[in-house]
């Protein structure tokens, strides 16, 4: 599980350098049209249009776009129509993976993913494959280094996370999905600063590769995230910390 919340972390760090921030906007405007497009434009009335808000904020996008965003869900403005997908696959040494896909274009995508898995190691797998290996969960990571581990532990329990676990250098706080925006704000009310906060696919197990497997899965991962139509990944990788970092770096 450690290669997971801790690629979202690092996922998390660059998303806020300027020149990611374009390519985050984008996936972000996406995520607020479709949520606004499901379950309607009022923000405290549609969970997932609140949690994309409120993500969209905290990086910076201006309230122009998040409103625009917004209206074109509602039909207040025209807009592309995206459809919403998950893919199954299996990466470099049988990790597995899950993308989740806003397109409006279905078969340039899946040739696009077909092409990068495949490029690095992997291959897209049959529906059903991998996807029974996740639970959705809120996972938000805090990083150890100065973090005092019993307030995190009593801010995120009193807040209603079901775990709080030691994953190397980062502590993973662990929500049901009607739980994250509690627990979140709660965090934030402490002072507690996540190093990533996300409601994502979290795997049951973990493969665990190294060398040109571990190299090839973290160059397929940053494919993916730059991806347009990519809105989410989880795999089971498990790859040392210490690796992972240099890697990435």
């Amino acid at each position: 599980m450690s290669g997971h919340s801790k690629w979202s972390s690092i996922k998390h760090k660059k998303g806020v350098k300027d020149a990611r921030r374009g390519k985050l906007f984008t996936k972000l405007i996406k995520e607020i049209t479709v949520a606004a497009r499901m379950g309607g434009g009022d923000i405290n009335g549609n969970p997932r249009l609140r949690t994309a808000v409120l993500t969209a904020r905290q990086n910076s996008m201006p309230n122009d776009n998040i409103d625009r965003a917004i209206k074109k869900g509602t039909g207040e403005i025209e807009g592309a129509t995206y459809e919403e997908m998950t893919y199954e696959a299996y990466g470099p040494g049988g990790v597995a993976v899950l993308v989740r896909v806003l397109t409006d274009n279905r078969n340039r995508t899946v040739a696009e993913l077909r092409n990068l898995f495949e490029k690095h190691g992997g291959h897209l797998g049959a529906a059903g494959s991998v996807a029974w290996m996740f639970q959705q969960r809120g996972l938000l990571t805090v990083e150890r280094a100065g973090a005092d581990e019993d307030r995190v532990m009593e801010v995120s329990l009193d807040a209603g996370a079901e775990d709080v676990r030691d994953s190397g250098d980062l502590l993973e706080v662990l929500t049901a999905p009607a739980d994250f925006d509690k627990v979140k704000e709660a965090l934030e009310r402490a002072k507690i600063a996540t190093s990533s906060a996300e409601v994502t696919m979290m795997p049951q197990s973990s493969v665990a590769i190294s060398g040109k497997q571990a190299e090839q899965m973290v160059k397929l991962l940053e494919g993916l995230d730059d991806h347009d139509d990519v809105q989410n990944v989880s795999s089971n990788m498990d790859i040392a910390a210490e690796e992972l970092e240099r890697l990435s770096a």
